[in-house]
């Protein structure tokens, strides 16, 4: 799935369904203003791909929430909103900035990501592209599901330990 550039958060996740936190209704409605089909033809792993400022808008975490809920594995993009970034890797929702990746990939190519070693592969053109790894305080919070199942998992450890 691929989209252009300015893509706000009102896109992503209408307003008009901001009264629910229920991670299914958001997926259900997820992109629906921008693309209609767009929950019908998402599939669980699937890659989302955008241009510059994507998740721009309001700061609300329904957006990276309803993404993350509507199967998409990772969002590229040229660049994205920084409270949308921040909100994205708050819920575990890997996202990476390869403007070079968002102009080139095209609507249906098969992307592979390595985010840890900071590459991505178009396996339908076979262009590599790399992209800065992710640190590892932001490696830790995507794998425990999020920020607060990794502070969660840290203070168990810390309690083993003592």
């Amino acid at each position: 799935m691929k989209y252009g550039d300015n893509v706000d958060t009102d896109v992503i996740i209408p307003a008009r369904y901001l009264n629910t936190s229920v991670r299914s209704a958001l997926a259900a409605h997820c992109m629906e203003d921008i693309d209609p089909t767009f929950t019908q033809r998402v599939e669980a792993g699937n890659i989302m791909v955008a241009g510059q400022n994507f998740g721009c808008g309001s700061s609300r975490e329904h957006a990276p929430i309803a993404i993350q809920a509507s199967g998409i594995s990772l969002v590229i993009a040229g660049s994205f909103a920084r409270i949308f970034y921040r909100n994205a890797i708050n819920i575990g929702l890997p996202i990476v900035e390869c403007p070079s990746a968002a102009a080139e990939i095209s609507e249906g190519d098969r992307i592979e990501a390595d985010l840890d070693a900071g590459r991505i592969v178009n396996k339908t053109t076979g262009k590599e592209y790399r992209t800065e790894p992710f640190p590892a305080f932001i490696q830790n919070i995507i794998a425990n599901g999020g920020l607060m199942q990794s502070l969660l998992n840290e203070n168990d450890a810390a309690q083993i330990m003592k």
